[in-house]
């Protein structure tokens, strides 16, 4: 669900003379009737959008993120980025890079703090603490990132 938008949508935007920098600055509902998309579209549209406002968050963990259902840094107030890792990898079906669990923690972080000077690299040493004291939960995927069929 990548923020590929459609050729449509990209022809609307043109024709408006509105950048993908200028979206990000839309509300859901201006997203919606500005690309005549449906809600749930431009929800999608703009959660992405914000949570790439958080310094070092790609396109790619900000769709992970829509992915779980996570659509504004409201709905990460108050989670556990261990929680969300683990749920992020039984939905994969297989276990990801630790550095995710870091992103994880930064955007929990934020949403927490509002402070965006942080970058998902400065949580690694939380997450590795963490996880020598924890481990991984017993369901956790068998099965490595790197291990999957190209």
């Amino acid at each position: 669900m990548e923020l590929q938008l459609t050729g449509s949508e990209k022809n609307i935007l043109r024709k408006k003379r509105i950048g993908r920098k200028e979206l990000a600055k839309k509300t859901t509902d201006e997203i919606r009737v500005l690309l005549e998309v449906s809600l749930e579209r431009a929800r999608n549209i703009h959660a992405i959008c914000e949570f790439q406002k958080i310094p070092s968050v790609g396109i790619r963990f900000a769709t992970d993120l829509v992915e779980l259902g996570i659509y504004s840094l409201d709905d990460l107030k108050g989670r556990d980025a261990s929680d969300l890792l683990n749920a992020f990898e039984l939905k994969q079906g297989f276990w990801i890079d630790p550095c995710v669990e870091d992103q994880f923690r930064l955007v929990v972080y934020t949403a927490e703090t509002g402070d965006k000077t942080k970058k998902w690299w400065d949580f690694t040493a939380e997450r590795k603490r963490f996880r020598m004291k924890h481990g991984y939960p017993s369901s956790r995927p068998k099965k490595a990132w790197h291990e999957l069929d190209s």
